[in-house]
């Protein structure tokens, strides 16, 4: 089965979401991957620059990942979980900034960290389903239709 998508905004079920925050959490043993959603890339526009926090850090929740700017915006990319910054994305991004543009759930993934309170705030974290269905009305109030950054 497709994952759902809501106007071209794909959501994949398999995933976890920060649905305020408009980011993804893909766990991954005891770390998880970040990146934004596709209806946060979309609002942003395409991507010019990221200015990344440094590996080794420690990140509270909702605190600064890293910084965006896009065409349409600048502004930091929350963190979903507090933790340490395993690694960032540096190198595919400064091969394609666009990568989050084309491929936000792939390719284009952000940040790893290693929770320091994963129970805790992984039970703050949605499914794919209730964040799809907390997108589709989202999506439908603020007219959003996706798009992905062709070459």
């Amino acid at each position: 089965m497709a994952d759902p998508n809501w106007y071209g905004c794909l959501i994949p079920e398999d995933l976890s979401y920060d649905v305020e925050r408009h980011v993804w959490v893909r766990w991954e043993g005891d770390e998880a991957v970040v990146g934004m959603t596709d209806v946060s890339q979309t609002m942003c526009g395409r991507f010019v620059q990221i200015t990344w926090k440094k590996p080794g850090r420690t990140i509270a929740r909702g605190r600064s990942l890293a910084v965006v700017e896009s065409a349409k915006w600048v502004g930091p990319v929350p963190a979903p979980l507090s933790g340490v910054l395993v690694a960032n994305n540096d190198d595919t991004f400064r091969r394609d900034i666009a990568a989050a543009n084309r491929d936000p759930y792939g390719a284009g993934w952000l940040v790893r960290i290693a929770p320091t309170e994963p129970d805790r705030e992984r039970a703050m974290l949605q499914d794919g389903r209730d964040a799809f269905e907390r997108y589709r009305t989202f999506i439908d109030d603020n007219e959003i239709r996706c798009f992905r950054c062709e070459d």
